[in-house]
C-alpha cells in the first residue's frame, strides 16, 4: 500500500512540474512575440512618421514610402500570432491599435502631411491605442486561452 502511494505521489508531483513547466514556456513564447509584435508596429509607424515628414517629396514617394512601411514593418504577420494565442482583451486591442495605424497610413498614401490637423487627430489616436495595447498586453492571463 504505501508503494502505491509513493508511486502516486512521484505521478502528482511529474504532473505538476510538467504543468508548471509547459506553462513557463506559454508565458515566455507569449511574452517574446508580444514584444515582437510592439517593435514592428512601432518601426512601421516610425517609417510612416518619416514619410509624412518628407515635406519636400512628391506626394506620391511619400504614399510608396507609407505601402513600404507597412509591408517591411512585419506587423501583418505578428497580428495574426497575436490573435492565435491570446485572450479577447488583447485580440480587441491589438485590432484597434493595428485600424489606427492603417489609418494613419492611408491618410499619408492621400498626401498628408505630419503638421496637418488630419494627420495630428490619427497620430493621437494610435499613440492612444498603442498605449491601451502595451497595458492590455501586460495585464494578460499567464496561459495561452484553451478552445
Amino acid at each position: 500500500m504505501s508503494a502505491v502511494i509513493g508511486v502516486l505521489a512521484t505521478l502528482a508531483a511529474d504532473l505538476s512540474r510538467a504543468k508548471r513547466t509547459r506553462q513557463d514556456s506559454e508565458h515566455h513564447t507569449r511574452r517574446q512575440l508580444y514584444a515582437d509584435y510592439l517593435a514592428a508596429l512601432a518601426r512601421t509607424r516610425n517609417h510612416l512618421r518619416l514619410a509624412a515628414r518628407s515635406a519636400h517629396t512628391p506626394p506620391e514617394e511619400r504614399a510608396r514610402k507609407a505601402i513600404e512601411a507597412f509591408k517591411e514593418g512585419n506587423a501583418y504577420e505578428l497580428r495574426y500570432q497575436v490573435a492565435l494565442i491570446s485572450s479577447a482583451p488583447v485580440i480587441e486591442a491589438s485590432t484597434k491599435a493595428f485600424r489606427a495605424l492603417r489609418d494613419l497610413r492611408d491618410l499619408i498614401e492621400e498626401a498628408a502631411l505630419h503638421t496637418d490637423p488630419g494627420y495630428l487627430e490619427l497620430r493621437d489616436r494610435w499613440e492612444e491605442r498603442f498605449a491601451e495595447l502595451r497595458t492590455t498586453m501586460g495585464n494578460a492571463p499567464n496561459t495561452f486561452p484553451r478552445s
